[in-house]
């Protein structure tokens, strides 16, 4: 699949078939996010995979009572590991450098998945401090998103875009 094919293609998926992924299939897609670039090459990206009903369901409990989490076979909740990036970059390296290059994993895992037949939700709505409880995630390592992973059950049309000739803006804003 183009990429570009992929980018287009990929929407946010809300249900999901129960098929279970394939371990191969998984980890190509969580290794299509540690090619993500990365400041420094510091890679501070974490994944926590859940496969656990219960788990999911504590997870989507946490996500703002967005049930719809735990009927995804597989949930991936994406950290970004402070310190790996603030050791290097300070305060910024802590708010910004960690956030942009976890993002920037998550984003390859969204179209990895995708390209591989899978649907996927970039889910931001969450409790973060609930969802490090559920999962025993350490202080110094943040929640980003939270990712469930299936088979879609659903095939929603494309959203409207904003015309680019509304946003670039050439040489000054």
């Amino acid at each position: 699949m183009d990429v570009l094919e992929a980018i287009r293609g990929r929407r946010s998926i809300r249900r999901f078939k129960s098929d279970p992924i394939p371990e191969d299939d998984l980890m190509r897609i969580l290794e299509a996010a540690t090619w993500a670039p990365s400041a420094g090459n510091c890679q501070p990206w974490e994944f926590v995979i859940v496969t656990d009903e219960e788990l999911k369901r504590e997870i989507a409990r946490a996500a703002l009572a967005q049930m719809w989490i735990s009927s995804a076979p597989v949930v991936i909740v994406v950290c970004a590991n402070i310190p790996r990036t603030s050791w290097r970059y300070g305060e910024r390296g802590r708010t910004l450098y960690c956030i942009q290059d976890t993002a920037a994993a998550i984003q390859n895992m969204l179209l990895a998945a995708y390209s591989l037949g899978y649907g996927t939700c970039w889910v931001g709505a969450f409790d973060e401090a609930g969802v490090k409880e559920v999962l025993r995630i350490p202080d110094n390592v943040r929640p980003v998103a939270i990712i469930p992973i299936g088979k879609p059950a659903e095939a929603p049309v494309a959203p409207p875009r904003i015309p680019l000739k509304e946003l670039v803006h050439w040489n000054k804003y």
